[in-house]
């Protein structure tokens, strides 16, 4: 049973003797209402403009050490063949997706840490793929393994102290608010400048 079903269950009882104790019952029961209204209130595109966390990246390396660093170049530890027959029309993005591209891999959560056991298979019919990515270092991997790392962000809800009212496009509230940030878990950083190397343009925001 959850928290806030206690609270309701409760409320079905017979009245506290303490009128301060069942007032209190009812404060518990609104914060969970509004705090399950939130929720409710969250959409994909609310998700999508919540602001990124700020974090300093963890690779400090200059250009000169990177341009004299050996070239690393990755393959995948266990790849599984597909079934699926690939369809032609994706023939085009397969061939950008599948070319090597100059990154550092970072862990947000394990700095230092190897990325272990990550699985990629960017398009039906390609085979699935294992990868160990080693981080803080320039290495050469296809382009969609960048961008899946690249793509492995959370979102992260809380709530504010303070009680207040307000609208926004999303509708109006009342109550404790939840405050909504993007976490990057991983990272894939370009070497390059070119902001080409990555498919979209939205994953430098």
């Amino acid at each position: 049973m959850t928290v806030s079903e206690e609270v309701k269950a409760a409320r079905g009882r017979p009245k506290s003797s303490s009128s301060l104790a069942q007032q209190e019952l009812d404060k518990a029961q609104k914060q969970f209402d509004d705090y399950e209204q939130n929720i409710n209130s969250l959409t994909l595109d609310r998700m999508n403009e919540a602001p990124k966390q700020d974090v300093e990246p963890q690779t400090k390396i200059s250009q000169v050490d990177i341009a004299k660093s050996k070239d690393i170049y990755l393959k995948p530890k266990r790849s599984i063949a597909s079934r699926e027959k690939f369809n032609e029309k994706f023939r085009d993005q397969y061939n950008f997706a599948k070319e090597y591209v100059h990154f550092i891999a970072e862990h947000k959560e394990m700095p230092g840490e190897t990325i272990r056991d990550m699985w990629t298979k960017p398009f039906p019919g390609m085979p699935a793929e294992e990868w160990d990515v080693p981080v803080n270092k320039p290495i050469w991997a296809p382009r969609y393994v960048a961008e899946q790392i690249k793509a492995a962000k959370y979102h992260a809800l809380m709530m504010q102290d303070n009680m207040s009212t307000g609208s926004d496009k999303f509708g109006t509230y009342t109550g404790q608010m939840i405050v909504d940030k993007t976490v990057q878990r991983l990272d894939a950083i370009p070497v390059s400048e070119r902001r080409s190397i990555f498919m979209g343009k939205s994953e430098f925001k």
